[in-house]
């Protein structure tokens, strides 16, 4: 029982909402209808694979947010997969005309990814219709019926989209808060793990990373709350969601401060672990009862223990405050996700609607779409060499390696997930169709299950769906009776060719380094920060009531990206040599994004109204930022200035504006941090006030802050 509980927390945590089950039961049942369908007109095979792909593709490609946008898209997508059906037929009969159509196709497809996501849909059919009309040689004389089967496909996702599994946004809601306050409990637990384990390296990496996962998480749900709430219902649950962050993140380092300090007494770890599985209880409870726990004696018990205010703090005060907050936030945030706003004093303003993206434009995305087209014909060229009846594998490979790819570096990992996947699939696909051959109704459900797991873990895992594809397309092979093992070991062989063809495409054509790319995303975020500070003075000076929620979040996005971007540098199999490096630039970064949460947690109007210190703080902050992207640019470098002296506290501030004053503080450390990569000099502030604040908030920080396990004498190397 405990086992299935595990399994099904997990299973919850990462899918919030569950919003990839149900993409991956739209594509199983739109395929289940299109073959019955099919098969009561009497339809041959080939066909009924045309209109299967094309509710498969389009069950993961459709991503629109309304059902509105989604039908148009399903509209759009069956004109361009005709068309795309129709170019390949009479594509074929003149080859190599096929080959030409096929690469500049490619452009056109990878090219549609800068108007996500009706682009991508539009372009990855229009992609595999044009490669499954080659892989099944369509002729012209077939169109009628291959491209009402491509119809008979989109109309059964339809069905399964708007009528079986119709998204149902407060059944959804109530997953997504699940899922929730799963990564919550995880979070918790880890905590509770690390202090028993006196703080052991492996206990705090987990602790990382489940704060790590918990964040991952908050983003995918605030992804999908805007179409439950209204506009204010939407701010105010950001707003709660980002406490719960906060506090959880918070109670992360005071665990971790207070597991490696190692002077807890043994009564007093006992007793926090004992309050942190309690949370732990309350937070495996049905979320619609989670308002009512405020009544409950656990609850009352935590914030008294988390409340003590004495002139000598004693040991474990601090987790105990951490877990009181955490509980605190929790039960605002629920009362918030049950529309319950009576305990909301502020009411945040209307976004404004983004800007229409250029049709025409040279940016990276251009870029990534020459290299596919030029990858694309190397593709053809070597895919050839092979086999000359499969070749269009090869250029399979080459589209699926640039999609949402900029730089070399992405390019090559991605290729080594594709190559492995695919390699893994040859034996599992040659183990399911030995073991099903000549059973007809098992091949089929096997490749139902396969299309599940393909869709499913599409978004998260590239070597496995290649796997899922791989072990698919084995069979397919047998359900069509040309089943062998040639047959597959060719497929990774024009894998391989296709993998390597856009490597030598992204390395010589327009080539972007993984570094210029990540000193672009990286400078996107500053500027994203430069916003955040300009609302940050305007709303706690009282001047504007900026969201500064939001920009928060536009800065944790941009981070986000970041990371995607560095990733070449960090993974495994990478070929640079700096992953310390690329590590401790990510870190800096979480670091100034954890730093801008708290503060806009704890911003409020007027909050620091005609104060020199925030102008003061701001404006170094700002300075620091400006110097690091001109530095970024390669323009003339100025100097960072170290702040020496904490932010000035007064007796009359109240805890929250010393709490935005420090998290300030804090944040011009980070920039100062982040300088170091890049070897931007620094200098001291000259004012030198305040010398023995200093050293303690330093310390303090060094010891908060640490969000990697990369030594700073590996970091000093790394970046000389």
């Amino acid at each position: 029982m405990r086992v299935w509980k595990v399994a099904q927390d997990r299973l919850v945590a990462a899918d919030p909402g569950l919003v990839r089950l149900r993409l991956a039961g739209i594509a199983v049942g739109g395929i289940v209808l299109s073959i019955l369908v099919l098969l009561l007109l009497g339809r041959p095979i080939p066909t009924i694979m045309v209109a299967c792909i094309a509710a498969m593709n389009s069950a993961f490609s459709v991503n629109d947010k309304t059902p509105k946008d989604q039908a148009i898209t399903l509209v759009l997508v069956m004109l361009c997969g005709s068309a795309s059906l129709t170019v390949a037929a009479f594509g074929a009969t003149a080859p190599p005309l096929d080959s030409v159509l096929f690469v500049l196709l490619i452009f056109l497809a990878v090219y549609a990814q800068r108007f996500a996501p009706r682009g991508t849909a539009m372009g990855a059919l229009s992609f595999f219709m044009f490669f499954f009309a080659m892989f099944l040689a369509i002729h012209p004389r077939q169109l009628p019926e291959y491209i009402l089967a491509l119809a008979i496909g989109l109309a059964a996702n339809a069905v399964m989209r708007f009528a079986v599994l119709r998204r149902r946004p407060e059944g959804e809601l109530l997953r997504a808060r699940r899922a929730f306050r799963a990564r919550i409990s995880a979070v918790v637990r880890a905590a509770a793990a690390c202090l028993a384990s006196g703080g052991s390296e492996w206990r705090i990496n987990q602790l990382r990373k489940a704060d790590t996962r918990l964040h991952e998480a908050v983003l995918m749900i605030e992804d999908t709350i805007g179409d439950l709430f209204d506009e204010t219902g939407t701010q105010l649950l950001r707003r709660r969601l980002l406490a719960v962050e906060l506090a959880c993140q918070w109670l992360s380092i005071t665990v971790r401060r207070a597991a490696e300090e190692g002077a807890l007494p043994e009564a007093v770890r006992d007793d926090l672990i004992a309050s942190l599985l309690r949370l732990d209880s309350l937070i495996e409870r049905d979320p619609r009862d989670l308002p009512v726990i405020s009544d409950t004696e656990e609850f009352s018990k935590m914030l008294v223990a988390g409340s003590r205010l004495k002139e000598r703090t004693e040991p474990g005060d601090e987790v105990r405050r951490a877990i009181a907050e955490l509980a605190l936030a929790d039960v605002n945030a629920q009362r918030v996700a049950e529309k319950d706003y009576s305990a909301e004093t502020e009411l945040p303003e209307e976004e404004t609607e983004e800007e229409a993206k250029k049709v025409l434009a040279y940016d990276n995305r251009t870029r990534s779409a020459i290299q596919a087209m030029v990858g694309g014909g190397l593709a053809v060229l070597g895919g050839e060499l092979v086999s000359d009846a499969r070749w269009y594998w090869a250029v399979l490979t080459v589209f699926v390696v640039f999609l949402n790819t900029s730089t070399a570096g992405a390019t090559f990992v991605k290729g080594f997930r594709r190559v492995t996947g695919t390699l893994g699939g040859i034996f599992g696909g040659m183990l399911l169709a030995l073991l099903v051959t000549g059973n007809t109704t098992a091949t089929v459900v096997l490749i139902l299950v396969c299309v599940f797991c393909l869709v499913y873990v599409a978004r998260v895992s590239q070597l496995l769906m290649a796997f899922f594809i791989t072990c698919m397309l084995g069979l397919l092979y047998s359900l069509l009776g040309t089943f062998s093992v040639e047959v597959l070991w060719v497929r990774v062989a024009e894998t391989a060719i296709g993998a390597a063809a856009g490597l030598i495409a992204a390395v010589l054509v327009v080539p972007v380094r993984t570094r210029t790319v990540m000193v672009s995303d990286i400078d996107a975020a500053l500027v994203d920060l430069c916003e955040f500070l300009a609302g940050a003075e305007a709303l706690l000076s009282g001047r504007e009531n900026v969201n500064v929620i939001e920009l928060s979040r536009e800065l944790d996005r941009s981070v986000e990206k970041v990371r995607t971007t560095i990733e070449p540098l960090t993974h495994p199999i990478s070929l640079a040599s700096r992953r310390d490096y690329g590590w401790y630039v990510m870190s800096t970064l979480e670091r100034l994004a954890f730093r801008a949460r708290q503060i806009a947690a704890r911003s409020e109007p007027g909050l620091l109204p005609a104060d020199d210190r925030l102008t003061g703080v701001i404006e170094r902050i700002s300075r620091n930022v400006d110097v690091l992207r001109d530095a970024l640019d390669g323009d003339e470098r100025g100097r960072l200035v170290r702040n020496t002296a904490a932010p000035e506290t007064r007796e009359t501030d109240n805890a929250q504006a010393r709490s935005v004053l420090t998290s300030l503080g804090r944040l011009d450390a980070g920039i100062v941090a982040l300088g170091r990569a890049f070897e931007v000099p620094v200098a001291d502030s000259t004012r030198s006030v305040q010398q023995n604040v200093r050293r303690r908030t330093t310390s303090a920080q060094a010891e908060g802050d640490r969000v990697t396990s990369t030594s700073q004498d590996s970091v000093r190397r790394s970046t000389q």
